[in-house]
């Protein structure tokens, strides 16, 4: 397609208006605009958007229809051009019909062979296109991808038994049918399926899997649980135990994937909205591992450095929380060290943590404390700095006067940063 740019112009009506590259499977949407099917499919079911691109309407339903003509055009002006180095564009496999996927799941239950071999089959269906992954969920692919997970720890679930498995084998299909689960993006009601199935006994497997599995199972769980609990309900959210956050924990303190550290700390953010849960998840350790984290973070790291302060600002809001920062013999200094380093958010973030000590656990040491640590002058250049962020500014201003006649007489701070101080 690189010659096709170069020496011929296509008509403008074989371009997708998403990607701009020439339809290989034009489908048509409820508002009456023609997409390659990949790029629509993409928008509104990994993206889950529910408009039409171009017009921006709310989309009466997701329906694609097969833009036939159309195609046909396009492949006749690539075959009369092909003396041009235009590539003809093969016919597309027509999406799965779902009455296929039922009859493979339905075939699954006669051997461990069938077993391994549908897996296989729904790992290419799924791999086709996003319109097959609904397919797949609506024709019942979820629980029985969930079966296996849980039959494969050796937890009962609705689906027959699977003890003429040997262990391998459970833990094989069991890890393959956990990677499809999470390839399928699936739906929020296939999430809350999965959250509330048998008094949320798929939860409780993937609990263990974090605890047990490999590398790549607990991967898939904690990305898995990531997208679980942002459709859970607060009764969901506040029924996790101590125990489960251990494992998230965990995960962050063994770093076996960059996904997977970036899932766990969005689950702690999502979970810990509720002051319950940041209790939790301070006594599973979840501060000095943040920290230490922080430490070996180079501020370039934007993002995991954005989450990991989040995370620590939820967390200070109990006292627990703050108790384990001061604990931390680097807590003060590294969260300090990242204010005008990160980004807007890291630096709001970061102030943010500090308030909260600042008015809640500072005692006379932890006030001389962040003296000695260069704080209170970081602080106060925190204020000169035209694009450092209001509410960071609002914070460092509290911090501030909380504590000024503490520090403004100090001969640690710096007599041109004096007149900083808020008044």
């Amino acid at each position: 397609m690189a010659e096709l740019d170069q020496e011929l112009d296509p008509p403008p009506f074989f371009l997708c208006p998403i990607s701009l590259q020439i339809m290989k499977d034009p489908v048509t949407v409820a508002s009456g605009i023609t997409y390659d099917r990949e790029s629509i499919e993409r928008w509104l079911f990994s993206d889950r958007h529910k408009t039409c691109p171009i017009t921006q309407v709310v989309l009466s339903n997701f329906d694609i229809t097969p833009n036939h003509t159309l195609r046909r055009v396009i492949q006749a002006w690539c075959t009369v051009n092909a003396c041009k180095g235009v590539e003809r564009i093969p016919t597309p496999k027509p999406p799965v019909d779902c009455k296929q996927v039922v009859r493979i799941l339905a075939d699954a239950k006669l051997s461990s062979f069938s077993q391994q071999n549908c897996l296989r089959r729904l790992q290419s269906i799924a791999a086709a296109s996003e319109s097959n992954k609904r397919c797949m969920e609506a024709a019942g692919a979820v629980e029985f991808l969930a079966g296996i997970v849980c039959n494969s720890t050796n937890v009962e679930f609705s689906l027959e038994d699977y003890a003429y498995l040997i262990d391998d084998q459970l833990a094989n299909l069991g890890f393959e049918a956990l990677s499809i689960l999470y390839k399928l993006q699936i739906s929020e009601s296939g999430l809350k399926f999965l959250l509330a199935n048998n008094g949320g006994i798929f939860v409780s497997t993937l609990t263990k899997i974090l605890q047990n599995g490999t590398y790549g199972s607990r991967t898939y769980s904690v990305m898995l649980l990531t997208s679980m609990f942002e459709v859970a309900d607060q009764i969901q959210i506040l029924s996790l135990n101590t125990d489960f956050f251990v494992e998230i924990v965990q995960i962050l303190k063994d770093q076996i994937s960059k996904q997977a550290s970036k899932s766990a700390l969005k689950l702690l953010i999502g979970l810990c909205s509720s002051s319950r849960n940041r209790v939790k998840a301070v006594k599973a350790g979840a501060v000095p591992v943040l920290i230490d984290l922080l430490l070996d973070l180079d501020s370039s790291e934007k993002r995991s450095c954005e989450m990991i302060l989040v995370t620590l600002d939820l967390l200070c809001g109990c006292a627990d929380g703050r108790a384990e920062v001061l604990n931390h013999a680097a807590g003060i200094a590294i969260v300090s060290k990242k204010i005008l380093r990160v980004s807007t958010l890291g630096s709001e973030k970061a102030v943010g943590i500090l308030c909260s000590i600042a008015r809640f656990s500072a005692s006379e040491s932890v006030v001389q404390e962040m003296m000695r640590l260069g704080v209170v002058t970081k602080l106060c250049f925190l204020l000169q700095v035209a694009g450092a962020g209001g509410k960071a500014k609002e914070k460092a201003k509290e911090i501030l006067k909380l504590h000024g006649r503490t520090w403004r007489n100090s001969s640690c701070l710096p007599s041109s940063l004096r007149s900083s101080f808020p008044h």
